[in-house]
């Protein structure tokens, strides 16, 4: 039993590492999913994020959708007793619910592996900058409170995206932003 546990999660291992396809959003609807979302929860093995996460508070994202279906997202962040605004783009990857980002430094993908629209997201983001490749799941709620049934379906994928349980922060709410 335990060889099979190994050898299961050596070959799950190598699928991430080979950038395997990972569940995503069937029929994604880009007007559905615009718009305000929280995000409530964060698993990553990010070394600032992990650095980080004991401190952070919910950050607002609004989504939108350029006319040739790139992704615009504008974060409000809670950071050091202030708000920081982002701004990040992604392109279109030509597959329905994923986007791609890119800079001289890094290269991003994010997935939308799953959403009801009205409620929850689960978003998947691979980092594969040169300096420190990283990967994160987000849950993304439209309101500020998550569900404990939702929290623990978040849950349940985080060893599944190779990550662990410390590697989760659950955000508390804040109105700075």
């Amino acid at each position: 039993m335990t060889v099979a546990l190994l050898r299961l999660a050596l070959s799950l291992l190598c699928l991430l590492q080979a950038g395997a396809k990972f569940p995503m959003q069937p029929d994604f609807d880009a007007e559905k999913f615009a718009g305000m979302w929280h995000v409530t929860a964060i698993a990553s093995n990010c070394s600032i994020f992990l650095k980080m996460k004991d401190g952070m508070k919910l950050p607002i994202t609004t989504i939108s959708f350029m006319p040739e279906g790139d992704l615009a997202m504008k974060l409000g962040w809670p950071l050091m007793d202030k708000c920081q605004n982002f701004e990040l783009l992604f392109q279109q990857s030509g597959q329905a619910g994923h986007y791609m980002g890119t800079s001289a430094q890094e290269k991003r993908d994010l997935l939308v592996m799953e959403t009801d629209y009205s409620h929850y997201a689960i978003l998947h983001e691979a980092d594969q900058s040169k300096t420190e490749p990283s990967t994160a799941l987000q849950l993304l709620t439209r309101e500020q409170d998550v569900s404990p049934q939702l929290l623990q379906k978040f849950m349940e994928l985080i060893p599944i995206m190779g990550l662990t349980k410390d590697m989760l922060a659950v955000l508390p709410k804040s109105g700075e932003c």
